[in-house]
C-alpha cells in the first residue's frame, strides 16, 4: 500500500485539516478490517466504511491489544513487517506493535518535526533504550532521514554508563540529545561529578529532545537553565502510535492532526469530543501494519483548539499523566506534576535535582538531595511552598548528595562487557560468563 502523507503546510484552515482527515478515513477503515481483531469485532454486522460511520466506532483499549498479543492486530502479511516492538508495560502487561517500511516513513517524518531542526551537521546522541520499545529506533530513523550523525547511547546498555556518555558528548561535540527528563538530569549530575559544568563545558550542544515523562513547564525551564539555556524540546507519543505531538517554538505541545484523528473521551459520560479534559483517543491515518481505530491511550490530557501564538493550525495538548496517578493526603489530592512544579520552583542556586515523595493518608513525606551549603534553606523554602500551595500535612527532609542517586551511578565504569572464561590467579572469576 502506498500512502500519500501531508506536510504541515498542506492546509490553511482547520476546515481544510478536517477535510484531509475525512478523505483518508475510508482507506484507514478498509485497512483495519484486514486485521483479525477488527474483522472479528464486526463479524455479523455492518463494518464502517467512511467518515460518516466514524462516530459509531467503539474504542479500542490497551486490554484489547493485550488480548490480541502478539499478532491479532496485524493487517498485512508477516513478510511485510520491518520491525516489531513492545511497550514498556508501565501501566500493565506490555502491548505489541509492528510497522512496515511505509509505516516507518511516517514515523520518522513525524519525529523529525522539531522546530529547532535536525541537520546533517548535527551529532545526535540517542540516550533511550534500544530494546523492544520504539523510542531509540524512532529517533535514529528521524536523525538519519535528516542526515545527522547518530551516536547510539542506549540508556539500558552496560556499555554506555553515564561517565562514558559525558565523555562522548564532549569528545564528539554532540549537538542534540534524545532522552527522558530524568536522564537529562542524570547526565548533568554525572558531568558535575566529573568536575565539569553542564552550562559551560558542552558548547556544541544546541538542543535536547525529551519525552516519556509528563514534564511541567517549570521543570523544563530548570533543565534548560542547568544546561546553559538551550532549548529543551518535548514531544509526546507511545510505542503503539509513535510521535503524536511536538512542541512549538512558544512551548506548547501540538497534536499532529494531519497524521491522526484525535479525540478526548470523558470516562464519566462516555462522550467523545475534539477538545476538553479527559483521556486521549487516537486514530492514526497512515498506519499499514497495525491500524488502530479510536485507540484509547488512557493518558489524562487537556486538548484545546484555541489559536496558539506560534501560528500553527493544530490543536494543543497538555499531558497530565496516566489515569489514577493522584494520591489523597488529608483532605487534598496530591499529584506528581504539582509536586514537581514546587520542587523545581526552588531557586536555581539551591542545586536541587533529585527528589522523591510518599503520600500517606495522613502525611506527605518528601525528600530531596541538596549540597550541604544550601540544604537547610531549600528545606525551609519547600516547606513554605507546600504549606501555601497544597495545605496538606507534610514532612520535608533534605538529604546529602549521593543519597537518592548513589555517586557510583554517576562515576562508575562497567568492567565486564563480554563473557570471559579464563582468569589468572588472584582475579575475580565469580563474574565468569556474566555480563555485569
Amino acid at each position: 500500500m502506498s500512502w500519500s502523507r501531508p506536510e504541515p503546510g498542506d492546509w490553511s484552515s482547520p476546515a481544510e485539516l478536517a477535510q484531509l482527515q475525512r478523505a483518508q478515513l475510508p482507506r484507514v477503515l478498509a485497512q483495519a478490517m484486514r486485521s483479525p481483531f477488527y474483522a472479528a469485532r464486526y463479524r455479523g454486522r455492518t463494518a464502517p466504511v467512511g467518515a460518516e460511520d466514524f462516530a459509531g466506532i467503539e474504542l479500542t483499549t490497551k486490554q484489547d491489544l493485550r488480548d490480541q498479543y502478539p499478532f491479532g492486530m496485524l493487517a498485512v502479511d508477516r513478510e511485510k513487517l520491518a520491525t516489531y516492538h513492545e511497550s514498556s508495560g508501565t501501566a500493565g502487561d506490555p502491548t505489541a506493535s509492528y510497522y512496515t517500511d511505509d509505516d516507518w516513513a511516517d514515523l520518522a517524518e513525524r519525529y523529525a518535526r522539531k522546530w529547532v531542526g535536525i541537520r546533517p551537521s548535527d551529532t545526535f546522541l540517542v540516550r533511550t533504550p534500544y530494546g523492544l520499545v520504539i523510542t531509540a529506533h524512532l529517533a535514529q530513523a528521524a536523525g538519519r532521514l535528516r542526515g545527522a550523525t547518530i551516536v547510539p547511547g542506549d540508556a539500558r546498555s552496560l556499555a554506555t554508563p553515564l561517565p562514558r556518555m559525558v565523555r562522548v558528548m564532549r569528545a564528539l561535540d554532540v549537538s542534540l540529545t534524545w532522552c527522558n527528563p530524568t536522564e537529562i538530569m542524570m547526565l548533568a549530575a554525572a558531568a558535575k561529578a566529573a568536575g565539569l559544568r553542564p552550562d559551560k563545558d558542552f558548547p556544541a550542544l544546541r538542543a535536547m529532545f525529551t519525552a516519556a515523562e509528563p514534564l511541567t513547564e517549570v521543570r523544563r525551564r530548570r533543565i534548560s537553565e542547568i544546561w546553559g539555556g538551550i532549548p529543551v524540546v518535548e514531544e509526546y507519543g507511545s510505542t503503539e502510535t509513535g510521535t503524536i505531538a511536538g512542541q512549538c517554538p512558544d512551548g506548547s505541545l501540538h497534536l499532529w492532526a494531519d497524521r491522526a484523528v484525535f479525540e478526548v473521551w470523558d470516562p464519566a459520560t462516555g462522550e467523545l469530543s475534539d477538545s476538553g479534559r479527559g483521556q486521549l483517543v487516537v486514530t492514526p491515518l497512515y498506519r499499514e501494519a497495525m491500524p488502530l481505530l479510536r485507540y484509547n491511550l488512557a493518558d489524562d490530557v487537556e486538548v484545546s483548539t484555541a489559536d496558539c501564538t506560534c501560528g500553527w493550525l493544530l490543536p494543543t495538548v497538555r499531558v497530565l499523566g496516566r489515569s489514577g496517578t493522584g494520591h489523597t493526603v488529608g483532605a487534598a489530592t496530591v499529584t506528581q506534576q504539582r509536586l514537581e512544579e514546587l520542587v523545581f520552583s526552588l531557586p536555581f542556586e539551591y542545586d536541587v535535582m533529585f527528589w522523591r515523595a510518599m503520600a500517606h493518608p495522613d502525611v506527605l513525606r518528601l525528600e530531596f538531595e541538596a549540597p550541604d551549603a544550601t540544604r537547610e534553606r531549600a528545606e525551609k523554602e519547600l516547606t513554605r511552598l507546600i504549606d501555601r500551595e497544597l495545605g496538606v500535612p507534610h514532612r520535608i527532609t533534605g538529604l546529602p548528595l549521593g543519597t537518592l542517586v548513589p555517586s557510583e551511578a554517576l562515576t562508575a565504569q562497567r568492567d565486564i562487557l563480554k563473557a570471559r572464561y579464563l582468569f589468572g590467579e588472584g582475579e575475580d572469576w565469580d563474574k565468569a560468563v556474566m555480563y555485569a
